[in-house]
Formats: C-alpha cells, sequence, structure tokens
C-alpha cells in the first residue's frame, strides 16, 4: 500500500481562507473584558472607549521661570516707560510647573525683568513691556479637555496612550483578555538550554521565538516542556494545552517521517481541517480542532515555523484582541504644508498620515512640549535636521511610522470645522471594522474645504453659512470647488449659542456684552464656521471686533472654547451646545445650523468611506449617542443635501 506523504497540497491562498472559515463558523471573536491598573496595560488593547474624567492639565501652571502678574496691570509698559510691579501685590515669582496664584493671569519671563527694592525696602520688578492674557501659562485643559475621547475600543495601548489615559484621570482601563497560547515542543532530540551536549542534541529554542511573537502580538504564550517522539505523550500534552489554552500549538512532527505524529494526534482527539500548504518553507502545516479549540501544527526549521507561525497564528491572536494585523515601517510621505523649524535644533515633528487618492499626505499636529495628545495621535515621526530651517508645502519627506502601513491607508482623513460627534464617529467605526480609522484635523471649514481642493483629505466637515443666500455650505463649495463632484451629505443639525459659566455670574445675554470692560471672549480660528458666524452677529450689531476683549485669542475646538469657560480663562465663548452640556455650562442659544461632511465622488467607493458613510446612515448606536450629547437634530443624518 502506497504512504500518503501530504492529506493534501493546498494553496496558501486556499488554506489561509479554509481557516477563515472555520474560526469564523466557530464564533472566534474578541475575548471578555478584564479591567487592569493602567500602568499594567502597555500593548493591551481598550475593550471600550475611554473618555477623560479630568482636564489635564487640572490647574493653571506657569510655563516658565518667572513672574505671576495679571496682565491688565502690565499697559503701558514701554522701553522709555518702564511699568514697575511691587512683589507680593501685584506679582509673584514662579518657576516652571508652579501653579499660578488665583489672582494671576499671566507670566513674564525672568530674563524681562529688572528686579530692585525701593528706599523701603519693598521688593518689586521692572517690566518694559505689556504682558498678553494667560501670557507662559500652561492652562487648564491645554493637553486634554474633560470628557474628551482619549482612545478608541479596540486600540492597542502604547506607552504615550498610558500617560494619557493616567492624566484623564483613570487608574484603570478595560481592555480584553489576552490571547492564551501554548506552545508544546516536540522531539527526542531536544534539550533545554544550558544542557551539557552531545551529539545528536539539539537546543530548543523555537519555542522561545514563537513564545515572544505571541508576546509581541498581545498573546500570553504558556510553554511547554519539549516532549519526546511518543504519541501517547504528544496526545497528553495536546489535551492539556487545549485544557489551558485558546489555542494549541505543536511544534516539529507536523511532517509525515516514520516520528512525526502531530496530525495523527490531533485526528485521534479531534479534528484535521488541513495537512500540507504549498509553500516553501513550510510545507508541512497541520490545522485542526480539539476539545473546541484551533490546533495549530508547524515545522521543526525554524525559518519554517517563523513563516507559517505568523500566517495562521498572527492573524488569529490579533483577532481575539479585536485587530487586525500591521506592521510598522519607514515610508514616503508628501508635507500638506509648510513647517519652519529653529537652526541649530533637530525635530522631531509629528505627523498625521493619510492616503489620499495615490498620494500619502502627511500633516503635522501640534507642535506644543506639553501637549502629550499630539504623540497619541500621531502616525508618524519626520525628522528636521539641525541645520535645516523646515519644509515648503508639498517636500517628500521619509516619515518613521507609530501605525502600521495598512492602517493608515484604511484611515478616513477628515479635514474641517470640529463636532463632537466626529469622536463618537471615529470610536464606532474602529468598534464595527478594526481595520479602519478616522483621523481628523480641526483647521475649520474653509480650511477643509481648501483641504479637499488640494487634495489632503478625503472628506471636510463644513457649517459654511453664506450671508446673501441663506444657504449652508452650498454656494462655497460652488465657488471652491467648481468643476468636480461633490456630494454633500448631512451629519447634524446643531445648536450654536454663548457659552457662560454655571449660573451665569456676569449676566451675559448677548454679543452686545461682549464690549463691556469686565466681560472677556475666547474665538474661534479664522477660517472656522463658528468664527463667520461670530462675525456676522458683530456686523448685524454694529460692534467693532476691536472692542470685544479676547477677539484675538483663539481655540481649534468646540470643547476648547467649553474648557476656557469652564477654567475661568474666558467669561464666553461661541461654541455648540453639545459642547456645553459636555462640562455642565450654561448656554444662550443664538442659531440652528446645519453640519455636513463634503466628500468627493471619487472617495465614495473607498471601502474605508464606504464604511464611515453606512455607520452615518444606518448605525443606531452612533445616532442614539449624537443625539445623548444634547443640541442635536439628528432628522437628516446621512441625507444627500446636494450632490454638484
Amino acid at each position: 500500500m502506497k504512504r500518503k506523504i501530504y492529506l493534501e497540497n493546498t494553496p496558501l491562498d486556499e488554506a489561509l481562507k479554509k481557516w477563515d472559515q472555520r474560526l469564523a463558523a466557530a464564533g472566534i471573536g474578541p475575548l471578555e473584558s478584564v479591567t487592569v491598573p493602567v500602568q499594567d496595560a502597555l500593548g493591551r488593547v481598550t475593550a471600550e472607549a475611554v473618555f477623560a474624567r479630568i482636564s489635564a492639565p487640572f490647574y493653571h501652571s506657569s510655563a516658565m521661570d518667572g513672574y505671576a502678574v495679571r496682565f491688565a496691570d502690565t499697559f503701558g509698559a514701554a522701553d522709555y516707560s518702564p511699568k514697575r510691579l511691587r512683589l507680593g501685590m501685584d506679582a509673584a515669582y514662579v518657576d516652571t510647573g508652579d501653579p499660578l496664584p488665583d489672582v494671576f493671569n499671566a507670566v513674564v519671563m525672568i530674563e524681562d525683568v529688572n528686579a530692585g527694592k525701593d528706599d523701603a525696602g519693598g521688593e518689586y520688578i521692572e517690566i518694559i513691556k505689556p504682558a498678553s492674557p494667560w501670557q507662559h501659562v500652561r492652562v487648564i485643559g491645554e493637553d486634554i479637555v474633560s470628557t474628551e475621547l482619549i482612545l478608541p475600543e479596540n486600540h492597542r495601548i502604547r506607552p504615550v496612550d498610558m500617560g494619557a489615559v493616567i492624566s484623564g484621570g483613570h487608574v484603570g482601563i478595560s481592555v480584553r483578555r489576552r490571547p492564551k497560547v501554548a506552545i508544546i515542543p516536540t522531539g527526542s532530540e531536544l534539550v533545554e538550554p544550558g544542557t551539557e551536549l552531545k551529539k545528536g542534541d539539539i537546543i530548543e529554542y523555537n519555542s522561545r521565538i514563537l513564545s515572544a511573537l505571541v508576546t509581541e502580538w498581545g498573546g500570553e504564550p504558556l510553554r511547554f516542556r519539549p516532549v519526546p517522539d511518543d504519541p501517547e505523550k504528544i496526545a497528553d500534552a495536546l489535551r492539556e494545552a487545549c485544557a489551558k489554552a485558546d489555542l494549541a500549538v505543536i511544534n516539529a512532527g507536523s511532517s509525515a517521517g516514520s516520528e512525526d505524529f502531530t496530525a495523527r494526534a490531533v485526528a485521534e482527539l479531534g479534528e484535521v481541517i488541513l495537512h500540507g500548504i504549498n509553500i516553501k518553507p513550510g510545507k508541512p502545516v497541520v490545522l485542526g480542532w480539539v476539545d473546541g479549540k484551533p490546533v495549530l501544527g508547524i515545522p521543526g526549521y525554524p525559518v519554517s515555523a517563523y513563516i507559517t507561525f505568523g500566517l495562521f497564528a498572527k492573524g488569529l491572536i490579533h483577532r481575539w484582541q479585536g485587530l487586525e494585523p500591521a506592521e510598522p515601517s519607514r515610508i514616503r510621505a508628501r508635507l500638506s504644508r509648510q513647517v519652519a523649524s529653529s537652526l541649530g535644533q533637530e525635530e522631531f515633528l509629528r505627523v498625521k498620515l493619510g492616503k489620499v487618492g495615490e498620494t500619502l499626505v502627511a500633516t503635522p499636529v501640534s507642535r506644543g512640549a506639553g501637549v502629550l495628545m499630539s504623540l497619541v495621535r500621531a502616525d508618524g515621526i519626520v525628522r528636521i535636521p539641525a541645520m535645516s530651517e523646515g519644509f515648503g508645502a508639498g517636500t517628500e519627506l521619509s516619515v518613521e511610522m507609530l501605525r502600521g502601513k495598512e492602517e493608515i491607508e484604511n484611515t478616513v482623513v477628515c479635514i474641517g470645522s470640529h463636532d463632537n460627534a466626529l469622536d463618537l464617529l471615529a470610536n464606532v467605526l474602529k468598534k464595527n471594522n478594526p481595520g479602519y480609522s478616522l483621523s481628523s484635523a480641526h483647521v475649520g471649514s474653509m480650511g477643509g474645504l481648501v483641504a479637499l481642493k488640494k487634495g489632503e483629505a478625503h472628506i471636510a466637515g463644513t457649517h459654511l453659512l453664506d450671508e446673501e443666500t441663506g444657504e449652508y455650505n452650498v454656494p462655497y463649495i460652488r465657488r471652491l470647488l467648481g468643476g468636480r463632484k461633490i456630494v454633500l451629505i448631512n451629519l447634524v443639525y446643531r445648536q450654536q449659542g454663548l457659552l457662560v459659566p454655571k449660573g451665569n455670574p456676569k449676566k451675559i445675554r448677548g454679543f452686545e456684552d461682549l464690549t463691556r470692560r469686565d466681560v472677556s471672549f475666547i474665538n474661534r480660528q479664522s477660517g472656522a464656521g463658528t468664527r463667520l458666524l461670530t462675525d456676522k452677529y458683530l456686523k448685524e450689531r454694529g460692534i467693532d471686533h476691536r472692542a470685544v476683549n479676547g477677539y484675538e485669542r483663539e481655540e481649534y475646538t468646540h470643547m476648547g472654547v467649553a474648557s476656557a469657560v469652564l477654567t475661568g480663562i474666558a467669561d464666553t465663548g461661541m461654541a455648540i451646545l453639545a459642547s456645553a452640556k459636555a462640562l455642565d455650562l450654561d448656554f444662550i442659544p443664538l442659531a440652528k445650523e446645519r453640519y455636513d461632511l463634503a466628500v468627493p465622488a471619487e472617495y465614495l467607493s473607498m471601502p474605508p468611506v464606504l464604511a464611515l458613510l453606512r455607520i452615518i446612515a444606518g448605525d443606531r448606536e452612533f445616532r442614539s449617542g449624537v443625539e445623548a450629547l444634547g443640541g442635536y437634530d439628528t432628522s437628516d443624518m446621512g441625507k444627500v443635501m446636494y450632490e454638484s
């Protein structure tokens, strides 16, 4: 009788498909959640979204060594007319990081001060230029704003994420249970490292390689001691492995030689799904099922073991964690805007990456030294050499990636107006489609449409009201993007108004109050739809923006405005009702506006964009989550409002 060497000689794609189908049929998916201390969460995967419980920093602190002052007391200081401030009354010395005394709202650097004593022995400082509000101060919420999304579900936790989660007020975090992988090395010739060797011995190290890969991929390895080539002992080890672990891996003995017992043990205890794939190296692979657990038999040669283990175990381990495999790499990308850098310093520029059309675009994120979230949000780092003053827009650069290439290519790049619903959208997209991500950059509605024009984004959030027609967004799309097919899809209608502290202590009722000397305002950045709406109200009421204290001070998000009002940086600012509710502020309603997503037609067929639009059109979890934020009307969510 002719001996059968392999049960099959299956092509790799077919083998992977068969393996995946069996895993799906068995309901293999994300494992149950466990709560661990944040300091122990490195490499773990979030089982639910993590939102900030507190702002970071949670108190105003000095960003420089110098003197805390009231900025109003510095008015009039000049070279020809120095301003003298008394220590203990008008100024107080602070070191970098010190809490700012409550009575002060700016810091003057120590090198900009002349200190002295008057005839009575009182200490004072002299300054020769006025301070601006909150100059050299790290304000509350500069890094993280309370209730802000820190991490979405199905996110592998990195060191910077841990810092951000702790900074956001958490000590524990809900993560997926680590998948347990039992690794059974087989072979009578195997000996443990450190054993005195004799001819025929082979030091067993494959299981260490495989265990390290399991750890790297987020699993928990359970390494067995080498099992000799004895079918009963191999079967006993396999039974034990299936009882203790989620996946059992038998290393060596998967071929069809006289001492290859892996396939036999699997067949006796369960089912052999496949034996033999058409690759080199790595042909003798066994895929099986025992006691409701997947079993993988891989060759004993180390390269074969490494390759086949990666092919059939990596995806499974990631699947249990709600992830898809991604490998870090270096990649070339085009800089979306000009970046200036100080000569003489090498800079590590944090960037967001997104593939728009055939171009990989790198968009710089916040460069502030105290902004930890810039690393959390970054996809990669660009090194600017010390002897360079920066790079021009469109420069092709080498990017050291912090996320995998596949993840970047499956990222929907959204540039434009900020809305709290985008955080929820990012989380639901990641939850429903672990391989996809939504990257949001908040540059204002006008900036978003310009990004579409320049080919730097897939979608743009916009709420631009045309004063002449009273129509939202369409007139601007016609003017800026004429000639391109653009689909305008409604996300929400939302309430815009003035945010004030609880109880409205300064009795602000409308824009007329912004001209009061005792009222400070926080504005949105130029090009933001909210900024345009602010300017419209000022113009209608005949108010010169120069009469508004704080008009020039800008924030880039509604939550940034809300945080500024909550923490006393400003008395009021224009933002959406949802941001007021999130931070328990009072709200003076002024307008109901339409917030849309503009999508160039050529991106509508992209799988990540399609997945995103499906969520907007019909995902109940997303819709109810948005409505729960408050101040939103979702009646037209997902409706096409315009198609050029």
